[in-house]
C-alpha cells in the first residue's frame, strides 16, 4: 500500500522549495521546477537531494507504530538518471548517512520505478537523491509504499471537526481544498473515508451554499472554540448511522494545509498495530509567514508551564529533519491539527466548557495515551506573537486553574500565589491595569467552582470580559502621533549592558523616576524595557493597522497591588476548596445533558 506521496512546492500552500528538495549549492539552474506541470527538469549531472521534511521517510515511526513489513520508493521519471536511496539519523548533532542502493535507469517515456528498500536496521530516515545522466531528464513524483497484511488493516472514517467564528474565506479555502484532493478525487487514498462537520459560531456561513453529503455546517452559539468542538464531536457521534466515523480530527479554521497530511494520518491509522488502538495524530503548526520554521510539534503541559516541543526549528536544515523525528515527552497536541480516536469520546467524555485557552489541552491529559507526530503532517498558522487580545488575561489564569484542579493535584496555593504575583506584576509594568483587573475576575469565578460554569451563559460572559479589556481601534482614531519606524525600533531594543539591566531592575523598570515621554510599543510583543522611562505607551499592532493607549499611573499601581494583596489572602482560605471541588464535581460539565442546555440548540 502506498505510504507516503512525493510532493513538490505549490502554489497556496508551500512554495519554500527546501522544505521538498534540496540542490547542490551554486547550481541553482541546473534543475527547473514547473508548478504548471508539477516536474523538475534536470541539465546532464545536475543533482538533487530529497533528504527533506516532507520527502523523506521516517523508517523509525513507520516500524514502531504499524504492521508495514518491507517498504520500497517508487519514482516516475523520464531520461537518465542515477537513483540513491539512503538511510540517514543524527547522533550528537551529527549526520550519518548510509548508502542503501544505488541504480541506474533509463526511458525515453514516463516510466514508474520501483527500489525495494532493504535494511538491517530500522533507524532515521529513508531518503533518495537523483543523478541526472541526460540533459532535459525529468522527475515527475512518485511514492513511499509498503507492504502490509491485508488483514491486519484497520478501518478508517476520519470526520473533520471545525470551529469558526465569521471566517468565511478561510472556511470556504479549506473546503475547496478538501473536495478537490480527496472528496470529489477518486483516485485519493482518502475518497470515501472523509466528512466535514463546521461548528459555525457565527451563524454567518451559507449553509446552502457548501451544506452536502460530505461537509455538513451547523449554526452554533458563540461559545469559542470548546463549544464548537463539543458540538462537532456530539454531531459526529449522533451521525455514526450515517457515516460511522472511527476518528475526530479536530482542525482550526484559519490554517493552510497540505492534504497530504490527511493522506499520511489515513495511512498511519489503517495500519497501526494492536497495541496502538487509542493512537492520537498529531500536525505541527509551522509559521505561515516563514513557512520553513516550526512553532510546535507536540507539547507538555507542567502545571502551567508550557514547553512547546522543537520550537523555532528550521525544517531546511537536515539535521532538524532528523531531529524532528525523535520522540519527546508529550501531553498533548493542540487542536489546530489533532486526530482523535473516537474510542476515546462519548456522549460522557465531552470538553470541558471553559470558552478558549486550554480546552484542548485539558482533553489532551485526560485522554491521550499515545501520540504519534512526524515530518510532513503540519499546517501553517499565523504566529501567535502577531495576536493580542486583552481579555485573553481572564481565560488564560482562569483556565490553568481549571486544568491544574484536575490534572495537577498537587499545584499549591502557593504556587498559585505566586504566579498571580508574577502576572498581575507584569501587568502593572506594562501600565496595562485592566488586564489585572481581568486575572481577579478569573480567580473570583474560579472560586465560584462548577456552578459557575453550569449556570453562566458563555456568549453573555465574553462579550462582558471583551468589553472588560483594552479595545485596540484604528490609528487615527487616537489622535496621536507615531511612527512605524520607532515601532520597529521597540520590536529590537534591549538592555544595552548587564548594568543598566540590573538598573531597570531595582527602579522597578523605570518606575521610581519621573516619566514623561510617549513612545510606540508592540502590542503582542511588548517587554519590560520598551517602558522604561515612559509616560505614555501607544500599543501598536501592525497586522490590524490598530491600538491602544496605556500609560503610567501611581493611582492605579496602588489600586492594583491593593487588590493583589487582598486576592493573596483569599487563596489562603479558599484556593484548596475551590481546587477540590472542582476536581471532584468537573464530570458535571463534560456530558451530553449538560452539554444541550448549555448550547440550547437541538441536533442538526
Amino acid at each position: 500500500m502506498k505510504l507516503q506521496n512525493l510532493l513538490l512546492p505549490k502554489v497556496g500552500v508551500c512554495t519554500e522549495a527546501s522544505l521538498f528538495y534540496h540542490r547542490e549549492e551554486d547550481r541553482d539552474r541546473e534543475v527547473q521546477f514547473s508548478s504548471e506541470n508539477n516536474t523538475l527538469t534536470f541539465v546532464k549531472y545536475a543533482q538533487l537531494f530529497f533528504d527533506s521534511y516532507f520527502n523523506s521517510l521516517s523508517i523509525t515511526k513507520w516500524k514502531k507504530y504499524t504492521t508495514v513489513d518491507t517498504f520500497s520508493l517508487t519514482l516516475e521519471l523520464s531520461g537518465e538518471f542515477e537513483v540513491f536511496i539512503a538511510n540517514s539519523e543524527v547522533i550528537n548533532n551529527r549526520v550519518f548517512k548510509k548508502l542503501v542502493s544505488v541504480t541506474r535507469v533509463e526511458s525515453e517515456e514516463k516510466k514508474e520505478f520501483t527500489f525495494p528498500i532493504h535494511l538491517y536496521e530500522y533507524k532515521g530516515n529513508i531518503n533518495f537523491e537523483l543523478k541526472a545522466l541526460k540533459d532535459g531528464s525529468v522527475f515527475y513524483g512518485g511514492y513511499y509504499s509498503g507492504e502490509v497484511d491485508e488483514e491486519n488493516l484497520n478501518e478508517v472514517n476520519i470526520a473533520i471537526n471545525i470551529t469558526t467564528f465569521r471566517r468565511e474565506p478561510f472556511v470556504k479555502r479549506n473546503i475547496d481544498i478538501l473536495r478537490k484532493n480527496i472528496i470529489d478525487n477518486p483516485e485519493s487514498e482518502l475518497y470515501g473515508h472523509l466528512r466535514v462537520y463546521i461548528s459555525d459560531n457565527g451563524q454567518t456561513l451559507p449553509r446552502e451554499e457548501l451544506n452536502d453529503a460530505h461537509v455538513r455546517i451547523v449554526p452554533n452559539k458563540n461559545v469559542g472554540g470548546a463549544g464548537g468542538f463539543s458540538r462537532g464531536l456530539m454531531e459526529i457521534l449522533r451521525h455514526q448511522d450515517e457515516y460511522p466515523a472511527t476518528h475526530a480530527l479536530m482542525m482550526d479554521d484559519d490554517i493552510v494545509i497540505e492534504p497530504e497530511a490527511l493522506i499520511r494520518t489515513y495511512n498511519v491509522l489503517r495500519c497501526r498495530k494492536p497495541e496502538y488502538s487509542e493512537l492520537f495524530v498529531g500536525g505541527a503548526m509551522l509559521r505561515i509567514d516563514s513557512q520553513n520554521i516550526q512553532v510546535e510539534s507536540g507539547s507538555s503541559w507542567n502545571a502551567g508551564n508550557l514547553h512547546s516541543n522543537k520550537a523555532n526549528v528550521n525544517l531546511t536544515n537536515i539535521s532538524e529533519v532528523l531531529n524532528n523525528e525523535i520522540e519527546e515527552y508529550t501531553e498533548f497536541n493542540a487542536w489546530w491539527y489533532c486526530c482523535t480516536p473516537l474510542s476515546v469520546v462519548n456522549m460522557e467524555n465531552l470538553p470541558l466548557p471553559i470558552f478558549i485557552r486550554g480546552d484542548d489541552l485539558e482533553y489532551g491529559l485526560r485522554n491521550m495515551k499515545d501520540l504519534f507526530l512526524m515530518n510532513g503532517i503540519c499546517v501553517w498558522h499565523e504566529p501567535f506573537e502577531y495576536k493580542y487580545s486583552s481579555f485573553l488575561s481572564y481565560y488564560i489564569l482562569r483556565n490553568l486553574l481549571y486544568d491544574n484542579s484536575i490534572h495537577f493535584p498537587n499545584y499549591s496555593k502557593g504556587a498559585f500565589i505566586k504566579r498571580l504575583w508574577r502576572n498581575v506584576g507584569r501587568e502593572v509594568i506594562y501600565y496595562r491595569y485592566k488586564n489585572a483587573d481581568l486575572l481577579f475576575r478569573g480567580v473570583e469565578d474560579f472560586y465560584k467552582g462548577v456552578d459557575f460554569l453550569k449556570t453562566t451563559d458563555g456568549e453573555a460572559l465574553h462579550k462582558e470580559i471583551m468589553g472588560a479589556g483594552y479595545k485596540a481601534v484604528p490609528m487615527d482614531e487616537l489622535g496621536v502621533v507615531y511612527s512605524v519606524a520607532d515601532y520597529n525600533k521597540a520590536l529590537k531594543e534591549r538592555d544595552a549592558n548587564t548594568f543598566l539591566r540590573k538598573l531597570r531592575a531595582f527602579t522597578g523598570n523605570g518606575w521610581l523616576y519621573p516619566a514623561r515621554k510617549a513612545k510606540v510599543v508592540p502590542m503582542a510583543q511588548l517587554r519590560p524595557y520598551n517602558l522604561y522611562h515612559v509616560k505614555t505607551a501607544i500599543n501598536y499592532d501592525p497586522i490590524s493597522g490598530k491600538g491602544f493607549i496605556t500609560q503610567k499611573s501611581w493611582k492605579e499601581a496602588f489600586r492594583v497591588t491593593g487588590k493583589l494583596i487582598s486576592h493573596t489572602f483569599k487563596a489562603l482560605f479558599k484556593f484548596d476548596k475551590a481546587k477540590n471541588d472542582f476536581a471532584n464535581r468537573y464530570r458535571e460539565l463534560t456530558n451530553e445533558e449538560f452539554w444541550n442546555e448549555y448550547l440550547k440548540q437541538e441536533s442538526m
